[in-house]
């Protein structure tokens, strides 16, 4: 039996001996992370039998690190059969020495694999140089200090680069296969942080109807940042796969929403995006801690004499904590001028107060960061150290849990000074900590934690005089005020836990898929059904917009010229005497006459309605002649301000409507200053506004030419955006039009919002049909 066979088979074997307390119709999650959860051992050698088959014993101990999200989505077990995909990672033997992926057998890996089943992990083998580009080269040297506000050296070897990124896009293909494995109908799929962000894409191209919830750990810059990214549209569109994308803060769920916009030109509200219709949630989801574990483990009988230990040490003195890891992001260097600038302006603290800052190592631990460090540290202390008196302790180094938690109970003052910070949950074990001594919190505004913590004593890093004066006001603030800011603080990381972060995220997640279920599916195009009622037919309409619809959409309008398959296929549609074919289309009469014109028995409606060429004929009616036009001069006016002021935008001017192509910045004074006094719409496009009259629409077109018909029985529809909505609405409202057999079909995904009755998912795949209507009258 194949592998993927024997691995489906042996997860549905345990699956259906599990059970679940939830009444969701969804009752299997699959937790996709970078690494598993688990550091991987081989207890003793391995053992060779006469048959020589080899027997593996194994064991994992918990990763350390990436506790609040490992403690989150392993809660979601309790109540859910729960599943954990990820990199093996590193593996020891029975000597604690680690073994190089080279040395995987596939005998290795099948009983590896096997062994974490049991445990419901499902694990993805990397080879060292694929997972070596994908982690340290992409995701390190190119995600990571993007997100963090961090550009790129320009002195790069591009080779590698794109390299780094195909290694990103093969893991990524790995996970997807992985997940597509094991994956079965009311799973819901939930996938973490910048390193797996093309999956939900790739996972939806190939399971259109999954249920994808995407996570991200980081912090999301803002479209001048992200912009700088060459992957930058692989990337957004790799995420909008999911259903639902969650983030840290407010203003991370923003950014990622103005980029979607920004960048891809897709239409969005607060809450969310519009990917080619399919309505994909996006919001803040603020993770927490497991704060029970953290309160066993500050309680452990190895803390207590650290603190002990700490205390004697720098009696009479108080104590400020610092614990980063060490780099830029962390605001190590900005703490150490802020904490000097504090010693020279308020010299009264001068042999009082303590610094400790513990540096744990970093991916992107930099020997000239190190350096900087110990010299403002000897630098400091140098200056208003003694013989007896060291202001500022440092040790860079990884501690010991107990040591941590000693630390952290132990000080006076919390002192965070990121830069840039996707969470920060040492803030939050911080606060676990200080329940006796109820220490101060200060915090750097651009933490992730911020926006949650609103008792902490909020600073801008960048100002060391302002971090001075909040820790003068930490230190000199009232028993009652230090109890009253703690107890805030203690409240919300009891509740907010990461247990309560990963429950609400899935909850949040089945309720937009709830919402979204209940608008219904679009069923394919029944092109059988279809060819049947077309050759049974006399009188037939044909109806088609272009952009989007015979050809597919284009950054330059002016590009999307005709290609000659379509032609063809118009030309033979035409020929047929019992059809009538027209293109109803938002372009205007001249570019529809180059492109299309030599089809003589073609019909035309260009700019929505606005004017119409009958079949054969040679004049082009305007029907905007009894319709006042002046608020052009108006809506041009707006158009040339922002134009003059939006780098790359432009303004196309219509007959009977005025378009500015690119991003939405107008559109709020559009629709304040013009909707409220003059008879027009503003229409939302692919990368552009435009204004048109709302007494004329593509759908007023279709009652007019299904009226003027004789006996038509027959009304093929296809258009793919929000002006075609007026099409399909028009055939599906109208009374008169209910004994036609009308396919009114969108080109988009089965879950766009439409009202029409079929879709298909592409312009070639219209063509396509067409090729088949003509080839159905010679069969």
């Amino acid at each position: 039996m194949p592998s993927s066979q024997f691995l489906k088979s042996s997860v549905t074997a345990i699956s259906n001996g599990a059970s679940t307390s939830t009444n969701s119709k969804y009752t299997r999650i699959i937790n996709v992370t970078h690494l598993i959860p688990y550091d991987t051992y081989m207890l003793e050698p391995p053992k060779h039998s006469e048959d020589g088959t080899i027997t593996y014993n194994w064991s994992i101990r918990q990763r350390r690190g990436h506790s609040a999200l490992y403690a989150g989505i392993s809660s979601l077990a309790k109540d859910w059969d729960s599943y954990h995909i990820g990199f093996v990672g590193q593996i020891f033997d029975f000597e604690e020495k680690l073994i190089e992926n080279t040395s995987f057998t596939e005998v290795l890996k099948k009983s590896l694999q096997d062994f974490l089943l049991k445990k419901k992990i499902v694990p993805v083998f990397l080879e060292d140089e694929q997972h070596h580009g994908h982690y340290e080269g992409f995701c390190k040297t190119v995600l990571w200090p993007l997100f963090h506000y961090i550009l790129w050296d320009t002195a790069t070897d591009g080779r590698q680069e794109n390299q780094n990124w195909e290694q990103y896009r093969a893991v990524n293909q790995a996970f997807t296969d992985k997940i597509k494995e094991i994956h079965r109908p009311n799973d819901l799929v939930w996938i973490h942080d910048y390193h797996l962000l093309l999956v939900p894409r790739m996972l939806r191209d190939s399971l259109p109807d999954a249920a994808i919830g995407l996570f991200i750990h980081a912090p999301f810059p803002s479209s001048e940042i992200f912009r700088c990214l060459p992957q930058r549209k692989e990337m957004l569109d790799g995420m909008l796969g999911a259903n639902q994308v969650g983030f840290q803060t407010y203003s991370y769920a923003r950014h990622f929403i103005s980029n979607c916009t920004r960048i891809l030109g897709y239409e969005s509200t607060p809450s969310g995006v519009d990917a080619k219709g399919s309505i994909v949630s996006v919001g803040p989801f603020p993770i927490g801690i497991d704060a029970e574990r953290v309160e066993v483990q500050r309680k452990n009988p190895e803390v207590a004499p650290k603190i002990d230990s700490l205390r004697e040490l720098h009696s009479g003195k108080k104590i400020i904590v610092g614990r980063d890891k060490l780099d830029l992001v962390k605001g190590v260097i900005q703490k150490l001028h802020a904490f000097e600038k504090f010693l020279s302006e308020y010299p009264e603290w001068q042999h009082k107060v303590v610094l400790i800052q513990v540096t744990s190592p970093a991916l992107t631990d930099s020997p000239k960061l190190e350096r900087r460090v110990a010299e403002l540290i000897a630098h400091i202390n140098g200056t208003y150290g003694s013989l007896d008196y060291t202001p500022v302790h440092h040790h860079h180094s990884q501690i010991e849990q107990h040591e941590y938690y000693a630390l952290l109970s132990v000080a006076d003052i919390g002192l965070i000074t990121s830069v840039r910070d996707g969470m920060n949950t040492t803030s939050l074990e911080y606060v676990m900590c200080q329940q006796e001594n109820y220490g101060p919190l200060i915090l750097s505004e651009f933490t992730g934690m911020a926006g949650s913590l609103g008792a902490a004593i909020m600073v801008n890093p960048w100002d060391y005089s302002g971090v001075a004066k909040a820790i003068n006001d930490a230190l000199t603030m009232s028993d009652d005020e230090r109890q009253n800011k703690h107890m805030q603080l203690y409240r919300h990381v009891t509740i907010h836990t990461a247990q309560f972060w990963a429950k609400s995220f899935i909850k949040e997640l089945i309720h937009s898929l709830n919402i979204n279920n209940q608008t219904n599916i679009t069923p394919h195009l029944d092109v059988q059904l279809l060819l049947e009622k077309y050759k049974s037919s006399k009188n037939r309409l044909l109806l088609f917009d272009y952009d989007g619809t015979l050809t597919p959409i284009v950054k330059t309008p002016s590009q999307a010229v005709p290609q000659q398959h379509m032609l063809e296929a118009l030309s033979k549609l035409v020929d047929d005497p019992k059809n009538t074919v027209w293109i109803v289309s938002g372009r205007d009469q001249d570019v529809l006459e180059e492109w299309l014109g030599n089809i003589k028995k073609l019909g035309f409606s260009a700019e929505h309605g606005c004017f119409l060429k009958y079949p054969e004929s040679d004049k082009w009616i305007n029907l905007t002649e009894d319709i006042d036009m002046s608020w052009k001069n108006d809506v041009d006016e707006i158009f040339t301000y922002f134009t003059e002021r939006t780098q790359g935008s432009s303004i196309e001017r219509k007959r009977s409507s005025i378009t500015w192509h690119y991003p939405k910045e107008c559109q709020n004074h559009l629709e304040s200053a013009i909707l409220p006094k003059l008879p027009v719409e503003i229409l939302l496009g692919k990368k552009n506004l435009e204004v048109r009259p709302t007494l004329i629409n593509k759908g007023e077109i279709v009652k007019r030419l299904v009226t003027s018909m004789q006996d038509v029985d027959f009304v093929f529809c296809a258009g793919d955006d929000r002006t075609d909505e007026d099409m399909f609405r028009a055939l599906k409202r109208s009374p008169d039009f209910n004994d036609l057999d009308y396919f009114t079909t969108t080109i988009g995904l089965p879950n766009k919002k439409t009202l029409a009755s079929w879709h298909v998912t592409s312009p070639e795949e219209v063509i396509q049909t067409m090729i088949k209507l003509t080839e159905s009258n010679r069969s």
